[in-house]
């Protein structure tokens, strides 16, 4: 445990130097990834993703690697780092702080620790083995989610306003016509905020397992809950629904299993 812990956080630092001269420059530009609609990538992307994988080859040589710029790497230990080293790119590009690196370790049966940095803030969020913690500019402390409260008390947020397909927009706003408050555009940070003890409810669909796996572990950790739509694993993406207890994710469920 001790090992994987050190290697997320030379993961992390290795990623915070390559992103951070490119963030707000003046010459910051992408490629799009897609002939139709705008998937951008960006050079600090690529740099970012080589910079970790030049890690793992150091420190974790027989590990498999799922990265989502350079592929798949085959290993012999049985387990897998996901990694995203830019999650939110849209966001980059914008100057918004809601980007993240996302690091994850997996096993056969999904993530077992999961890592969210967010490096112009400073802000670092992991967690596994039963523990979760952050550090930031105001200090570690250890996370917690806030714990089961009715629906229309939560708070819920995504990222896209369109969520993905017409049928799972429809299925996140019956969610949305619940709750207290609905908040969009935060990528990778509002997981981050869900393990902290902030927000309630992540709904997302349209996700890679580079996308969720570091939430999952991160989430979970916290005494979290992250399924699929139809209360399934999530570690392969797709449709996700994150709770901050069972009261938010059973009643969430139940409406969007009925979209799926």
């Amino acid at each position: 445990m001790e090992e994987i812990v050190t290697t997320a956080h030379a993961l992390a630092e290795a990623a915070r130097s390559s992103v951070l001269p490119f963030f707000r420059s003046a010459d910051l530009s992408a490629d799009n990834k897609l002939a139709e609609g705008f998937d951008p990538v960006t050079e600090a992307d690529r740099l970012a993703e080589q910079a970790m994988r030049k890690v793992l080859a150091e420190m974790r040589p027989e590990d498999a690697i799922v990265g989502e710029e350079f592929g798949a790497q085959a290993g012999r230990s049985g387990l897998t780092w996901v990694l995203d080293p830019i999650d939110g790119t849209r966001g980059f590009l914008a100057g918004t702080p809601t980007w993240g690196v996302l690091i994850s370790l997996c096993d056969g049966s999904g993530a077992i620790f999961g890592m969210i940095d967010q490096p112009y803030v400073g802000e670092r969020f992991w967690g596994g083995f039963g523990a979760a913690q952050m550090t930031g500019p105001l200090g570690n402390r250890p996370l917690r989610v806030r714990g089961a409260r009715a629906l229309e008390e939560a708070i819920l947020f995504t990222t896209f306003p369109e969520v993905g397909s017409p049928e799972e927009r429809a299925g996140f706003e019956a969610v949305a016509g619940q709750v207290k408050l609905t908040r969009f555009g935060m990528d990778c940070y509002a997981y981050a905020l869900l393990a902290a003890g902030h927000i309630d409810l992540v709904i997302e669909a349209g996700l890679s397992n580079y996308d969720i796996c570091a939430p999952i572990g991160l989430i979970e950790a916290a005494g979290g809950i992250v399924t699929d739509w139809q209360g399934g694993p999530a570690h392969e993406g797709g449709r996700v629904l994150a709770a901050a207890g069972e009261t938010q994710h059973a009643a969430a469920l139940e409406i969007l299993s009925r979209f799926s």
